[in-house]
């Protein structure tokens, strides 16, 4: 795991933990703070099309929710070999920073959650550090996070490795146990989960055998999410 500095200190903002005795938060990035998972998977049924490959953005998104790029494309080659040795990552990225810079909206209720927590949070992703910046950048979300930005590219484990969420936890000086993991994917929840942290999966996706996990709540919304908290 890459060796990485301990976030700058926050003032503490809250004399006692959240309810249940949560001390942190972790966000996920895509589809929780803000929406860009279905610009991504729009951007990419594009690229698999200039390639012969008609793949719709519904099922480019079932295929790379919560996946390293490296895995998903690995297994959109192998049930479409016209992409064997094709680069659609390359592309794919430059476009889909330009849209979010254009086009990217937050996931309802997310920015409001964020300014009103008394806690310490950050926000942990698969994603490249550039892409995370230019999604909350995009989103207002920037400054809020400052150096809270957790990426898996840098830590070398990408969910539903826990070692992420773990490492998001260390940088906090906060134990996992104490942690509240936000998520909208089966690999995101799993990383949680099995690093030990509470976690809250938005619905909209079936977590299956996750769902019963003790330490697992499905919300309907962020603004659920703020509720349950008691900060709405």
């Amino acid at each position: 795991m890459a060796d990485r500095p301990e976030f700058p200190a926050r003032a503490p903002r809250a004399d006692a933990p959240l309810p249940g005795g949560i001390r942190a938060l972790v966000f996920d990035s895509d589809g929780t703070l803000v929406d860009s998972e279905g610009l991504s998977a729009e951007i990419l049924a594009e690229v698999a099309a200039e390639h012969g490959v008609a793949v719709g953005a519904d099922e480019m998104l079932e295929r790379s929710r919560g996946l390293k790029f490296a895995e998903f494309q690995a297994r959109l080659r192998a049930d479409h070999p016209a992409l064997e040795g094709v680069d659609i990552e390359d592309p794919f990225r430059k476009r889909s920073l330009d849209a979010f810079r254009q086009r990217l909206r937050p996931i309802a209720g997310a920015v409001e959650l964020v300014r009103a927590l008394p806690v310490d949070f950050c926000v942990a992703s698969n994603g490249m550090r550039l892409k995370i910046e230019t999604c909350l950048r995009a989103v207002g979300l920037l400054e809020a996070f400052e150096r809270r930005i957790v990426s898996a590219y840098e830590v070398g484990a990408w969910k539903p490795d826990p070692r992420l969420i773990e490492h998001a936890a260390h940088l906090m000086q906060v134990p996992v146990a104490d942690c509240l993991l936000v998520e909208d994917s089966v690999p995101g929840a799993t990383a949680g989960l099995e690093a030990g942290t509470r976690v809250f999966g938005l619905a909209g996706v079936d977590y299956g055998a996750l769902a019963r996990h003790p330490r697992f709540t499905l919300v309907a919304s962020m603004r659920e999410v703020a509720e349950r908290l008691g900060l709405a």
